[in-house]
């Protein structure tokens, strides 16, 4: 499942960067309208696949309950 994550992951950044590359050259109003359509539904999708592929949650520790934990004073 990793390897197909990653896959999709890759393939997103290549077209982020194409899209990227593509407005840098000359383009009518429509088409650069389009391209920067496209470059955000894209980075939505990274954004969403990466959060999936990748959750990062911390857990922090509450001071009252370390503290009456070890018995140590804050």
């Amino acid at each position: 499942m990793l390897d197909q994550d990653l896959a999709r992951i890759r393939a997103h950044r290549n077209n982020l960067s194409r899209y990227r590359r593509l407005l840098k050259t000359k383009l009518s109003d429509i088409e650069r309208r389009y391209i920067e359509r496209r470059l955000a539904e894209e980075q939505t999708a990274l954004e969403a696949l990466a959060a999936d592929a990748f959750p990062v949650t911390f857990i922090l520790p509450n001071p009252q309950s370390a503290s009456a934990a070890t018995g140590v004073e804050p």
